[in-house]
């Protein structure tokens, strides 16, 4: 794993961290309040022998001292030594209970005996701890003369007296809280590298990448407001999920060079990874360009299309498909560029069977060859085989894989079954986090000037517009509010071209090409909205190229004709 690849680890795993953190904190300021305060105070103890002076003696008594003095340390929490302790303090306590709060040790390079004892209250240590030492003396001095006849060779003299100790025992709470906080965020980070290796979830670009070899298209970042602008129409023109589309949009273009099937599959591994909103939005996005697009609703099991955008859904691709309606007479329109939509109609009791037909191979074929993309918005392919059926009627299959939310194995199961078609595969990543690595330098917001910037201006060119109209009688009548913002931005457009020095005004030939004599925009001419005019002219058709053989296929036979019938028209 590389330094990126931790630093990304850390920051989607910073919440687990933090809390981590928080919790190894408070078990360490819990552990410092609940631990018992203790106090240590320390008696040190000289040990010396008697001698004349000399030498010689003063050697022998040293390593004499050496030989005894940790015989002495092992003394000081017997029930000898700690007894008459208890009765001279008169402590309710026992020698076995008060050993474990004595402590004696020597240093091997020194005569000093050190005698520690550890109690609630620094004023206990320290009477307990000189106790100890005064009844140590005694024992060892008894035990060294038992007879009493003589002095003792062996004398042992307070040297350091034991005082009442400042602070307590142990470390301060602040290191059990820092302490905690090392151990939560090691847990922590040891959690979040657990996570990581058994999450098969798609995260990054790298998944991708790892599994196949098939080009990533765009990457649509996560919009908090879908829910209220599903569509790209419904957005502003510098909103970063608006551009992921157009995009897409152009990375597509790129996509379909060699193509020769303008057809679609719009299509993901499981449910809910947003296919059908990313081909609704792929298409107003195409339609936006300039094309002719198609889109229809193939998934007719769960359809959304026509719940999407409003459309009517009581016929459509099965009623087309049974041969009781035409195609054309079932295509919506929708927007205000050539953009139509074919909803899914009835559900069906066998779909699989209804998109494998001949019918619908040839449905497919007719709507490639009148329009520029036809995209099929289709169902998940893991759940059911009506995708597969439909990857072979289509040029192109575009992977919807939300982040976060397939599994990689899925996602991989996906590929391997479009493998064995052999159809061109492209993926698009949705709902990518911002604050992740994919969109770091990505779709971020890059503002259009301002409507208050335009507004001196606009309020110029709309009285030239106005003085422009009334002193021709030929024009047709002024565009509406937005009309005359679009003519004002197109003729902004061909001054800074050095269109300024025209002979006529383009303003009175876009205004008739986009505007009608009732100030609203010319609809959309394509025989789609008008069912008997298609009829007409595909019995017209029929009758110079003979009778058909049944109800559909002399229609899709002589789509060519009816597509330079329309252009004509």
């Amino acid at each position: 794993m590389k330094l990126k690849e931790y630093l990304h680890l850390l920051r989607r795993n910073a919440v687990l961290l933090v809390v981590a953190a928080l919790l190894g904190g408070l078990g360490g300021f819990g552990a410092s309040a609940l631990l018992p305060t203790a106090y240590t105070a320390r008696t040190e103890l000289f040990v010396s022998v008697a001698t004349s002076g000399d030498p010689y003696e003063l050697q022998m008594g040293s390593s004499f001292i050496q030989e005894r003095i940790q015989t002495y340390v092992d003394m000081a929490d017997t029930a000898p030594v700690l007894q008459p302790v208890i009765d001279r303090l008169d402590l309710s306590t026992t020698p076995e209970d008060l050993a474990p709060h004595i402590a004696a040790y020597s240093d091997p390079r020194t005569v000093l005996i050190s005698v520690e004892a550890t109690e609630g209250n620094p004023a206990d240590a320290a009477r307990v701890s000189g106790a100890v030492a005064d009844s140590l003396v005694e024992v060892i001095g008894t035990m060294e003369n038992p007879t009493g006849d003589e002095d003792s060779q062996i004398r042992m003299t307070v040297s350091n007296p034991p005082a009442p100790p400042v602070r307590p025992d142990g470390l301060s709470p602040w290191m059990y809280i820092a302490i905690g906080v090392t151990v939560g965020l090691a847990l922590g980070l040891g959690l979040a590298l657990l996570r990581s290796a058994l999450d098969n979830k798609l995260r990054t670009r790298a998944d991708i990448e790892r599994l196949t070899s098939a080009s990533v298209l765009a990457a649509v970042p996560e919009d908090p407001n879908i829910g209220e602008h599903p569509l790209i129409a419904d957005l502003p023109i510098d909103d970063p999920r608006g551009e992921a589309f157009r995009r897409l949009r152009t990375n597509l273009r790129f996509a379909q060079v060699d193509d020769t099937n303008s057809a679609i599959l719009v299509t993901s591994a499981q449910a809910q990874e947003g296919k059908s909103s990313t081909s609704i939005n792929l298409a107003i996005a195409l339609a936006q360009a300039g094309n002719r697009v198609a889109v229809v609703d193939v998934d007719l099991r769960q359809p959304t299309i026509a719940k999407k955008l409003g459309l009517e859904n009581s016929a459509g691709l099965t009623t087309a498909l049974l041969g009781a309606v035409d195609v054309a007479e079932m295509l919506q329109p929708w927007g205000q560029d050539e953009l139509y939509i074919l909803t899914a109609g009835v559900m069906p009791p066998n779909p699989a069977e209804l998109l494998d037909s001949r019918a619908m191979s040839t449905l497919v074929a007719r709507l490639t060859q009148e329009f520029d993309v036809v995209i099929l918005d289709g169902p998940p392919l893991l759940p059911v085989a009506d995708g597969l059926a439909l990857a072979k009627l289509v040029g192109r299959v575009l992977i919807v894989a939300g982040v976060g939310q397939v599994r990689l194995t899925d996602l991989q199961e996906t590929l391997k079954c479009l493998d064995v078609l052999s159809a061109p595969v492209n993926l698009i990543l949705n709902r990518v986090p911002r604050t992740g690595v994919e969109m770091s330098g990505y779709y971020q917001r890059y503002s259009t000037r301002s409507a208050d910037d335009d507004a001196p201006r606009d309020r110029i060119e709309a009285a030239a517009v106005e003085a422009e109209v009334q002193t021709s009688p030929s024009r047709p009548a002024p565009p509406t509010d937005a009309g005359r913002g679009s003519i004002r931005r197109t003729q902004r457009r061909r001054r800074s071209r050095g269109a300024a020095d025209a002979q006529e005004s383009p303003l009175g030939s876009l205004a008739e090409e986009i505007w009608g004599a009732d100030g609203q925009p010319r609809p959309h001419t394509w025989p789609g909205r008008s069912g008997d005019e298609l009829r007409a002219q595909g019995d017209s058709l029929a009758g110079e190229h003979g009778p058909s053989e049944d109800h559909g296929a002399a229609p899709f036979r002589d789509s060519e004709a009816l597509a330079d019938s329309r252009r004509r028209s």
